[in-house]
């Protein structure tokens, strides 16, 4: 009854629409997680957490506006200060992710029992192009243990079959081996 993980990865494969961008962006992305999860690194979720306590303080806003007791033209002043406070608060949660954010598809805690950073994995995939470029980034850039960001930019049509099927074993050496190259890199001198 158990399976390997090659036996399971072969009966469900991954697809992708070969024609839509963002369908493969996003099964890449999902690959490089599982990829950098099965080293050993550990998701580090406090910055989706923020951005989901930021999202539900704006909801709640929101249905403050709506739900308050008096009509219009008595609520006016409330009306003003929800939109303000709407607007204020959508505004830090822009400012969140674009500044701490960017690229990023995960951040990661060090992985147990190692001396070193957690990490920053970044993707790019313009629109109306095929070079996917990967980065693996320190999360802490400035602590001593930190090493050099590495990344690669390939054509995505090398991982991909006809019919949108990734080859996952491809992808798997790449990555990996950009991981590896990551940990490789000398450490900084102070």
């Amino acid at each position: 009854m158990s399976e390997t993980k090659a036996e399971s990865k072969s009966k469900n494969p991954k697809k992708a629409n070969l024609s839509d961008h963002s369908s493969i962006k996003h099964l890449l992305d999902e690959s490089v997680s599982e990829i950098v999860k099965s080293r050993g690194y550990v998701e580090n979720t406090r910055l989706s957490n923020l951005k989901l306590l930021i999202g539900a303080i704006v909801i709640i806003i929101a249905l403050f506006a709506q739900f308050y007791n008096k009509k219009f033209p008595e609520n006016r002043d409330f009306l003003i200060g929800c939109i303000a406070s709407y607007i204020i608060v959508n505004g830090i949660l822009q400012v969140v992710s674009y500044t701490k954010e960017k690229n990023a598809i995960l951040f990661t805690h060090p992985p147990v029992g190692a001396f070193s950073t957690g990490l920053v994995v970044s993707s790019k995939l313009p629109r109306f192009s095929d070079l996917y470029t990967l980065t693996v980034a320190s999360a802490d850039p400035k602590s001593i243990s930190a090493n050099k960001p590495v990344e690669f930019t390939k054509s995505v049509t090398q991982w991909f079959t006809k019919d949108g099927v990734l080859v996952e074993g491809l992808f798997w050496k790449e990555v990996d081996g950009l991981i590896n190259d990551y940990a490789r890199e000398p450490k900084k001198s102070k």
